[in-house]
């Protein structure tokens, strides 16, 4: 769901007060980076390094602003330049520095990488069909399915909320790699998750109880999608 700079304000200020008081729970900012220089063109970017566009820092640093009050314990990013640029951004006034994973990486596209939707219609046409129909297991030549993100991905996650129990972590990934960390949270199938809409620079937060997490915002912007 997108939201504008007002409901995400109201958003924030209801998810903190929400459960804050008598559960306990470590809260996680999860956020995927701003807009690229080549999201125009409707590139498939994957592991290749890509810059922010100007379009893509502004997305962030209002992100920012929202979050300057939030007292993180912890930040963590992808290791991808955008995401490392993103968390940056998105810390720097707190003096925080964030902690780059390769975990964290988006899904990886192996000869997909760098094509646009239409060149990869017109090349692997047949292999686009395949992935479609088995969105959670298919792997692109020389690339990941969705299930090998979960794999590398969870337990690196699972341990920095053990290691920041009670507090507030960011991290800072992938449109792909946050619908993974979504679905395990909704108790999702992965087939679900391209239903799962990851905006630039959107805000989601879930909270960890001992017995389960609860998303408490998705896909929240401070822009109008």
């Amino acid at each position: 769901m997108g939201s504008d700079s007002g409901d995400i304000k109201a958003a924030l200020s209801a998810a903190f007060q929400q459960n804050a008081s008598d559960v306990p729970r470590t809260r996680l900012y999860l956020v995927r980076h701003g807009s690229l220089v080549t999201s125009d063109e409707w590139r498939y970017v994957g592991h290749r390094d890509v810059a922010l566009s100007d379009k893509g820092r502004a997305q962030i640093t209002a992100l920012a602003e929202r979050l300057k009050t939030v007292p993180f314990s912890g930040v963590y990013c992808s290791d991808l330049e955008r995401t490392v640029e993103s968390a940056r951004l998105l810390t720097a006034a707190k003096g925080l520095v964030p902690v780059a994973c390769s975990e964290f990486r988006e899904i990886k596209l192996g000869h997909w990488e760098g094509l646009t939707l239409s060149e990869i219609m017109d090349r692997f046409q047949d292999e686009l069909s395949a992935r479609t129909d088995n969105i959670a297991s298919f792997r692109v030549a020389g690339g990941e399915s969705f299930v090998d993100v979960r794999t590398r991905a969870l337990p690196r996650l699972e341990r920095i909320v053990r290691e920041h129990a009670g507090g507030t972590v960011l991290l800072v990934a992938h449109g792909g790699l946050n619908r993974v960390i979504l679905c395990e949270a909704l108790g999702l199938d992965l087939e679900s998750v391209v239903r799962l809409e990851q905006s630039y620079a959107c805000l989601n937060i879930i909270d960890y109880f001992e017995e389960y997490p609860v998303v408490q915002l998705m896909n929240a912007t401070t822009y109008a999608p």
